[in-house]
């Protein structure tokens, strides 16, 4: 007898449809699994004689073949223990094969017959909606990840019982029931505020021009002056993810198998990896091409802290994904692109020691171990990072005021603005950009006018300081946002003094 299952596969952040077919025969009693199967789909022939067996149900004797369609594609990964497992019981005449033909089934079970989560279920459940199935079957415990798909029914099963009492009209198994994504970012609270940082009102100030046109940071100060706190409080400044944004980032944790418990992604996601971290674990790659870091912190932010302790290759790989907002990552088994658009907050130390400028405490470096220490960042890395600014230490005077700070809330309120101006200017752009970080010299002139004195300032700025072409395209991109900040239509000399202030680390530490 032969019984057809429908299932899904990943690619990447996408799904593809797979095709359970098993087939029982008479004959010599075989189980084999084809059809291009790694080595977690083929251990499932164990995992799904023991379930089966352990939820009280026999064993088919007989010649057991299972072939995962289409067959030029490889197939990965444990979900397919639950749709082989029904195929089998329908097979066995247990399951009628008919209340199974539109439904896809993904699940890895245990030895005891209950279905364990699989990574990647919600870009599987969003392609099998796609493809227009009408109803999945997933692990209850991947029903958080999926509470705000529609279009769907959703039924999480917890067991190979459950699950087979439903298709026997037993016992039914509800649909998950949609919830709004408005009503999700009501309950979201965030753990870091702008409120709790003491004083660094210029720190602040370049924070919130980052978050606005999405550019990237350099904080240099000495030990315990905030750089972290600052950039923790980074996503809590940036406008609210749309459902479409949140549904992508969560694709990419569900892929990475690194979804919270609470399920979708409402906040942006931040991402802090150590400073020991290898080229794999930040890029991505492995054996199966999973994501790394940088595509963990899409549409959020990837904050490296003590930025020159990094291996050179390792920052080096940044350059590409930071200027095209994605990253590829080819292995000899496998193949995947992962979108990696996120803001970099960067921090480090002006010295080995860290009190280079310290009012309190005397730098013990030579100039040779400072020269030695910076140059651990390349130029075309630092040329990438729009704003590199200086974070000083606040007195102890300072922090124990209780003065009233500015909260992420009114600070998000202005970004959100300035944000609102760019989608309005860059509507309908058929290179999709939505943010200043984003333009191109394609763009560049057109969307930013300039007075007679801003543009004479910029060029003498460059002149003096002995900028790049790519820094003179950073200066205008910012002085951009700061015009934006302040609703101005044209970029005025005022504009382009603060943009330069926040690229004069180029001669100050590097020249």
């Amino acid at each position: 007898m032969l019984a057809s299952i429908l299932s899904c596969g990943l690619t990447g952040i996408d799904g593809f449809s797979v095709t359970a077919e098993i087939n029982l025969a008479t004959g010599m009693p075989m189980f084999e699994i084809v059809g291009l199967p790694d080595a977690s789909v083929k251990e499932a022939r164990e995992r799904v004689r023991a379930a089966l067996k352990n939820s009280g149900f026999a064993f088919p004797n007989g010649r057991i073949t299972v072939n995962l369609a289409p067959a030029d594609l490889k197939k990965e990964g444990p979900a397919y223990d639950l749709p082989i497992a029904l195929g089998l019981l329908a097979c066995a005449g247990s399951l009628d094969p008919e209340r199974l033909r539109d439904v896809c089934i993904l699940g890895e079970l245990s030895l005891d017959g209950s279905v364990r989560g699989v990574r990647g279920a919600l870009p599987m459940v969003i392609s099998a909606r796609s493809r227009g199935v009408k109803a999945v079957m997933v692990p209850a415990d991947n029903l958080p990840e999926l509470r705000c798909i529609e279009g769907i029914d959703i039924l999480g099963a917890d067991s190979l019982l459950s699950a087979a009492r439903h298709f026997r009209g037993e016992e039914a198994i509800l649909p998950l029931i949609p919830v709004g994504y408005e009503a999700l970012l009501e309950k979201r609270a965030f753990v870091t505020d702008f409120s709790h940082v003491k004083g660094q009102r210029s720190a602040k100030r370049a924070l919130e021009i980052a978050a606005a046109g999405g550019h990237n940071v350099l904080m240099i100060g000495p030990p315990g002056s905030g750089k972290t706190l600052l950039a923790r409080c980074m996503p809590t400044i940036l406008p609210d993810m749309t459902f479409d944004e949140a549904l992508e980032t969560t694709r990419i944790h569900s892929v990475a198998g690194t979804v919270p418990p609470s399920g979708l992604l409402i906040e942006r996601p931040f991402r802090s990896p150590h400073h020991t971290a290898s080229h794999a674990s930040l890029v991505g790659g492995g054996t199966n091409a999973l994501p790394g870091e940088i595509s963990k912190a899409h549409n959020g932010v990837l904050f490296l802290d003590e930025l020159p302790e990094y291996r050179r290759d390792v920052l080096e790989a940044l350059r590409q994904p930071l200027e095209d907002g994605f990253v590829t990552i080819t292995r000899v088994s496998a193949q995947a692109t992962y979108p990696a658009d996120f803001v970099l907050v960067c921090s480090m130390n002006p010295c080995p020691c860290g009190n280079l400028g310290s009012r309190t405490r005397p730098c013990r470096c030579t100039p040779t171990e400072i020269r030695r220490y910076l140059n651990r960042i390349s130029g075309p890395l630092l040329d990438r990072i729009d704003m590199h600014i200086e974070v000083e230490s606040i007195p102890a005077e300072r922090l124990s005021q209780d003065a009233p700070e500015e909260s992420s809330a009114e600070v998000r309120r202005r970004v959100e603005a300035a944000r609102a101006v760019q989608r309005a200017r860059y509507a309908g752009d058929p290179a999709g950009i939505r943010i200043n970080a984003q333009l191109s010299a394609r763009n560049l002139n057109a969307a930013c006018p300039m007075t007679a004195d801003a543009k004479e300032l910029l060029l003498l700025s460059c002149e003096r300081l002995r900028l790049s072409n790519r820094a003179y395209t950073r200066i205008l991109k910012v002085a951009r946002t700061i015009a934006d900040l302040e609703g101005a239509e044209e970029i005025t000399a005022g504009h382009i003094s603060e943009s330069v202030q926040y690229r004069t680390l180029d001669r100050k530490y590097w020249g």
